[in-house]
C-alpha cells in the first residue's frame, strides 16, 4: 500500500492526521495500562516466586512501552502546537467503534495473555514483518476509508500501520514548507511545549521547525509502530521477549495464569451498553472504577493545561507537569485494585477493570482559574478515595491526590496574577553569597558552653548540625586539629587552621552538616554553577544547589535519604549502613536535551509517603559522575523499593512506606 504522499494539501488536513496519530497513541497507551493493571500481584494469587518474578519483570516491560506511547502523545501534540493548533488529548471509548481507525487496527482493553501480547506485536510489527493479530482480536468488519479528492475537508484514509501515516505526516510537512515557507508553517513558534525540562520522558523535547519536526516523527517511528526495522529494545523486540518467556512457563506448567480474569472492555457509563454482560454492576467496582475514570480525567485536563497556547510563567507549567505525572501514578494504584473485585453485582469469575471511560471533549481551562479548579477536583476525589480505602486496595491515593490539590492551590496563589496579565514569570536564581553580619575583631576561640557544635574566631564562626551528619569523616581526617573526636570540652576549634582551608573544609561536606560564615570580608559560600545531584552507591542522595527544602532554612548541600529507613526524614542519618540497603549508583545514561540554565534555586518536596519531588534545573549523575539524565522536573524514590531507582514508579503505595521519622 503507498503512503499517500500527496495527500495532504493545506494546513486543516495536517490537523486532522495528527489528531488521528494523536487519538491511536492515546488509545494503544490505555490498551497497554490495562493489560499491565491485570498482571497478579502476590502468591496468594496462585503463582510462584519464579513466577511472581517473571510478572513483575513483565508488568515493567509493558509500562516501560506504555511510557513511550505517552511520549510518543507527547511528541505529536508538540508538532500540533507547533503547527499552530491546541494539543489533542481527546479520543474515543472502549471498544472503539468502526470506521476511527482502518481495518486492521482494532485496539480493546484486554487481560495479559498470548493473543493480547501477539496483538502487541502486531500493532508495533515492523514495516518488513507481517504477522497475524492474536487469535482474539477477529477483525469482522471489512471496510475501507478512501481519501475523497472531491472533497475540501479532510478525509480519513487506510494505513497498513501507524509508521505509514507518520510517514504521509512527514512528506505533507515538507510539502507545505516548501509551498508556504518554514517560518509561515511553524506559526504556533514553539509557545506550548513540553520537554523533559517537564516530564522525565527520555526523548522528548519541543518542537519548533521542520528539522525538529522530523527528529520526533523519527523518535515515534524507529521506537515503537511501523519502524523500517525493528531493534532489541523497540516495542516490538519487548513485547516478543516477553510472549517468548510466557511460553516457555506456560508450557512448564501450563496450569499457569499470570494474569487476573478482567473484563474485555469493561463498561460504566454507557447507555447503549447498559445491558452488555462486560458492564460493571458490583457496587464497589463502579465506585472504584468512576474513581479512576475522575482521576484520568482530571491527569488528561492537566495534561492539556501544560500544553496552554498562552506563555505560562515556566514554574507554573512545571508545577501543573509535576500534579499530572503524580495523579498517573495514583491512577495506576486505581487499577490495579479496580482488578480485583468482581465486574457484576452477583459475583462470579470476571474481574473489573479501569475502563478510562471520556465524558467528552478535553481541553484547556481559563488559564486564570485554571490551578484552581484543578485543585478542587483533586481534594474532592481524595475525600473519594480516603471513602473507599477501608473496602479497596488503595494505599496512598487519598495522600496522593491530597498533596496534589495542595500543590495546584499554591500554584494558582503564586502565578494566576501573572497569568492574568499574560506576564512571564521570571524567578531569579539564588545565586550568590548568604548576606551575614561582620562582627568585632577577636583574637580568641569563641565557644558558648550551651552550644558546644558552634565555634568562631575573628575570622570565621562555623556550625556542626549533629542531625545532618553522615560520617563520612572528611573533616576529621582532612582537619585533624580542627575536629577533634573524643575529648572533654570544646572539639571545634577553627583557630587551627585558616579562614580559607575551614571554607574548603566546609564545602567538601556532602550533607551540610557543616555551614560557615566569613567575618573577615572573605567570600562566603556561593551557589554551584551547575546543579547536581549525586547517586551514592548503596547510599543516599547527594545534592548541591541553592536549596529550598521545604521546611528548613536555605542550603547549598544536603543528603537525602533513599532506603526509606531514616530515623530523621527526609535527611540520611546512616541508616543505609545498618539495613544493608544494596541499590547500585549508577544506572543507564537516558538522552536528554542541555538545559539553557544550570543553576538557580532548586526546590525539594518529600511529599507525605511518598517520592521526592524536585523542581528546578537538576542534573542527575551515577556514582562514577557520569550525568544520567537532565531535568527540570523529577520524582525521585525515598522508600528503596522502587525497580526503577533512582526515580520514583509507585511501589511505595504498594509497600506501604511512611515518610514520618
Amino acid at each position: 500500500m503507498t503512503t499517500h504522499v500527496d495527500a495532504i494539501r493545506d494546513r486543516e488536513e495536517l490537523f486532522f492526521l495528527l489528531a488521528e496519530a494523536a487519538e491511536f497513541e492515546h488509545a494503544v497507551m490505555c490498551s497497554y495500562l490495562y493489560t499491565a493493571m491485570s498482571l497478579k500481584r502476590s502468591l496468594e494469587e496462585g503463582v510462584s516466586a519464579s513466577e511472581l518474578e517473571a510478572i513483575e519483570r513483565w508488568r515493567r516491560e509493558i509500562r516501560t512501552v506504555a511510557l513511550q506511547e505517552m511520549l510518543h502523545l507527547s511528541l505529536v501534540n508538540n508538532i500540533l502546537t507547533a503547527l499552530g493548533s491546541s494539543a489533542h488529548f481527546s479520543r474515543p471509548n472502549f471498544p472503539i467503534p468502526p470506521g476511527r481507525f482502518p481495518a486492521d487496527i482494532e485496539l480493546n482493553l484486554a487481560a495479559f495473555d498470548e493473543s493480547s501480547l501477539q496483538h502487541f506485536m502486531f500493532i508495533e510489527k515492523p514495516l518488513e514483518i507481517d504477522i497475524p493479530d492474536g487469535t482474539a482480536f477477529r477483525h469482522l468488519l471489512h471496510y475501507r476509508r478512501e481519501i475523497r479528492r472531491e472533497l475540501f475537508s479532510p478525509t480519513p484514509m487506510d494505513y497498513p500501520s501507524q509508521g505509514h501515516l507518520y510517514h504521509t505526516i512527514a512528506d505533507g510537512l515538507d510539502t507545505l514548507a516548501k509551498r508556504m515557507g518554514e517560518e509561515v508553517l511553524f506559526a504556533g513558534h514553539g509557545v506550548a511545549q513540553v520537554s523533559g525540562a517537564h516530564f522525565a520522558l527520555p526523548g522528548l523535547f519541543a518542537v519548533t521547525d521542520l528539522a525538529s519536526a522530523h527528529r520526533a516523527i523519527e523518535e515515534i517511528v524507529v521506537q515503537g509502530e511501523g519502524a523500517p526495522a525493528h531493534s532489541e529494545d523497540s516495542h516490538y523486540a519487548r513485547f516478543r521477549s516477553v510472549l517468548e518467556e510466557f511460553r516457555q512457563m506456560k508450557s512448564a506448567r501450563p496450569e499457569f495464569e499470570p494474569a487476573r480474569p478482567v473484563a474485555v472492555n469493561p463498561v460504566l457509563l454507557d447507555p447503549l451498553r447498559a445491558s452488555d454482560p462486560e458492564c460493571i454492576t458490583h457496587p464497589l467496582a463502579m465506585r472504584v472504577v468512576d474513581l479512576g475514570n475522575c482521576l484520568y480525567t482530571l491527569m488528561l485536563r492537566t495534561f492539556a493545561q501544560v500544553y496552554a497556547p498562552s506563555a505560562l510563567p515556566q514554574p507554573m507549567r512545571t508545577g501543573l507537569a509535576q500534579a499530572a505525572t503524580s495523579m498517573m501514578y495514583a491512577l495506576t494504584t486505581v487499577g490495579d485494585a479496580a482488578s480485583l473485585i468482581a465486574l457484576r453485582r452477583e459475583g462470579g469469575s470476571i474481574r473489573a477493570g479501569l475502563s478510562f471511560e471520556m465524558p467528552g471533549s478535553i481541553g484547556p481551562l481559563v488559564e486564570r482559574c485554571a490551578a484552581q479548579i484543578l485543585s478542587e477536583r483533586a481534594l474532592e476525589l481524595s475525600e473519594v478515595a480516603l471513602e473507599l480505602e477501608g473496602a479497596a486496595a488503595l494505599p496512598g491515593v487519598a495522600d496522593s491526590l491530597k498533596a496534589v490539590a495542595g500543590k495546584l492551590a499554591k500554584l494558582h496563589e503564586a502565578y494566576a496574577g501573572q497569568v492574568a496579565l499574560h506576564e512571564i514569570a521570571k524567578v531569579p536564581a539564588t545565586v550568590g553569597a548568604i548576606p551575614v553580619s561582620v562582627v568585632a575583631p577577636s583574637t580568641e576561640l569563641k565557644v558558648d558552653p550551651d552550644s558546644p557544635n558552634s565555634a568562631s574566631t575573628d575570622k570565621i564562626h562555623i556550625d556542626y548540625d549533629t542531625k545532618r551528619c553522615i560520617h563520612s569523616r572528611n573533616c576529621v581526617l582532612n582537619a585533624p586539629r580542627v575536629f577533634l573526636a573524643n575529648v572533654v570540652g570544646p572539639w571545634l576549634h577553627p583557630e587551627m587552621t585558616t579562614p580559607d582551608h575551614m571554607a574548603e573544609i566546609a564545602q567538601d561536606c556532602c550533607s551540610g552538616a557543616i555551614t560557615y560564615k566569613r567575618l573577615d570580608g572573605g567570600p562566603q559560600e556561593q551557589a554551584p554553577e551547575v546543579n547536581v545531584l549525586r547517586v551514592r552507591e548503596n547510599g543516599p542522595y547527594a545534592v548541591r544547589a541553592t536549596i529550598a527544602l521545604e521546611g528548613q532554612e536555605p542550603m547549598f548541600r544536603v543528603t537525602l535519604c533513599r532506603c526509606g529507613k531514616s530515623r530523621n526524614k527526609p535527611f540520611c542519618d546512616s541508616t543505609h549502613l545498618e539495613v544493608g540497603f544494596a541499590a547500585t549508583g549508577e544506572r543507564a545514561v537516558i538522552d536528554s536535551e542541555p538545559l539553557e540554565n544550570r543553576a538557580g534555586e532548586l526546590t525539594i518536596v518529600p511529599t507525605p509517603n511518598g517520592p521526592l519531588e524536585f523542581t528546578g534545573n537538576l542534573e542527575i549523575c551515577g556514582g562514577t559522575g557520569h550525568t544520567i539524565q537532565r531535568v527540570q522536573t523529577a520524582r525521585l524514590c525515598r522508600c528503596g523499593g522502587s525497580s526503577n531507582k533512582p526515580f520514583c514508579d509507585n511501589t511505595h503505595a504498594r509497600i506501604g512506606f511512611r515518610s514520618d521519622p
